[in-house]
């Protein structure tokens, strides 16, 4: 009888030490959460969490990925997320310089190297530039100043330097931690299990919250159908696959030719997984935080601008929501085009002697694979727009006095971050077990 090697586990000395590793640095990462930033009133920002409207979704959406740390704004309040900006503005601008295409297309190896140097680079000052813009929406929102002393002239100057660097210097210990997880701990999988803890850690104080309102305790049972829900949703769409059929050649053993062999190609129906979600996050909320430099302009038409942009983008009603929906199905045509450019199947499998059965090799069959990707990716981009979506959604249909906490303890968007780390994160394991002779199909 086959009995499962998940039974060893904790037998394999290495892979032990692995998990003891990136629990010990997830649980360094979840203390200092709880780091304040200097000269914020911690108080008024947790009256954000409280707001209404696409402006209090925003919020809590930012607040669960970062694990609680934007409510009481420690120095983790933007996450690792300046650094994910800046790896996805990189990988966008490869397929545009072509300098950089034929970088990363002639040595790999140098080209990965090359990527992680200016992400590093770049995460500088995004983090510096998320800094100020984040205060300042925040004070737009409230109506007043979350920082006793904020500004870049005269005394406040020193104040705001420590704020921002502070902010700045967590952003950068998230992102070292991370890697250290990936280096030391479970590979590859470092930033994305920082991003799950955040979220995970999450879930017991919604729940009470939830359970401690007399009032709506019955939204709990709604809660659990729509968790449930949820994750099969995720994990169906995730799992989605389009097998095209591929006819890979015979080969010739001796005197004798072996008869053609039979294979197929699976395409992904969400190739892109959140990147769609989280760019275009970034770039809605990048409009916001160039308009909150302008609130106090001595000239009236550009002040209204910038506060005319704030409350089209942050504001209440059901715009936001729809710009959002719509700008993460286009985020995934695009992102998803330009991973499939990049895997180059076309040449790929005509180096192979491989073919699909009524295309041609080369070009032809990299066109015909590119028109099927982008079929099959439209239920794709649409799931993932309605993720992207649906906590607003929910908020429009919540009776008044329920916390939006509610809303995001089944947030799809977190949903799918989990999932998708759990499942990545056990495949590894699985791996490692097989490395090391501890095979279920082997062990009975």
């Amino acid at each position: 009888m086959k009995r499962s090697a998940w039974r060893f586990l904790w037998k394999s000395k290495d892979i032990r030490k692995k998990l003891l590793i990136s629990f010990a640095l997830l649980a360094i990462y979840r203390l200092a959460s709880n780091v304040p930033v200097p000269g914020i009133d911690r108080e008024l920002v947790a009256q954000l969490t409280q707001t209404g409207g696409a402006a209090g979704g925003l919020i809590n959406m930012l607040d669960m990925l970062s694990g609680g740390a934007v409510s009481n704004f420690s120095v983790l309040a933007m996450g690792v997320y300046p650094y994910i900006t800046a790896q996805i503005i990189l990988q966008l601008l490869i397929p545009i310089i072509p300098a950089l295409e034929r970088k990363m297309q002639d040595n790999p190896a140098e080209g990965r190297q090359w990527m992680e140097k200016w992400t590093m680079i770049l995460t500088i000052p995004m983090a510096a530039l998320s800094a100020v813009g984040q205060i300042n929406i925040f004070n737009a929102i409230l109506g007043q100043s979350v920082a006793a002393q904020f500004g870049f002239s005269g005394d406040v100057l020193i104040p705001t330097l420590a704020t921002v660097i502070s902010m700045m210097a967590g952003t950068m210990f998230g992102v070292w931690l991370g890697e250290l997880i990936s280096e030391f701990g479970i590979r590859g999988q470092g930033l994305s299990l920082i991003i799950f803890a955040g979220i995970v850690s999450n879930i017991p104080r919604n729940l009470f919250t939830l359970l401690s309102d007399q009032n709506y305790w019955w939204l709990i049972f709604i809660v659990v159908a729509l968790l449930v829900v949820t994750i099969f949703a995720v994990v169906y769409v995730q799992q989605g696959r389009r097998h095209v059929p591929v006819m890979f050649p015979g080969r010739r053993v001796g005197s004798r030719m072996s008869m053609p062999v039979k294979s197929s190609v699976p395409l992904m129906v969400n190739m892109a997984g959140m990147i769609p979600i989280i760019f275009a996050q970034s770039i809605m909320t990048f409009p916001t935080i160039l308009a909150s430099f302008f609130n106090n302009s001595k000239v009236e038409w550009i002040r209204n601008l910038a506060v005319g942009t704030q409350n089209f983008l942050s504001g209440e009603g059901i715009v936001y929501p729809i710009l959002f929906f719509v700008m993460v199905v286009l985020f995934t045509f695009f992102y998803t085009d330009i991973l499939f450019a990049q895997q180059n199947y076309g040449d790929n499998l005509k180096k192979q002697g491989a073919q699909i059965p009524g295309v041609a090799r080369g070009g032809p069959t990299q066109r015909y694979l590119t028109k099927v990707q982008r079929r099959i990716t439209l239920p794709g981009a649409l799931f993932l727009g309605l993720v992207a979506a649906l906590p607003y959604i929910l908020g429009f249909f919540l009776p008044e006095g329920v916390s939006q906490t509610a809303i995001f303890l089944v947030s799809s968007t977190g949903l799918l971050i989990v999932v998708g780390v759990v499942r990545d994160t056990f495949q590894i394991i699985e791996t490692d077990l097989k490395l090391h002779g501890y095979d279920d199909h082997l062990i009975s």
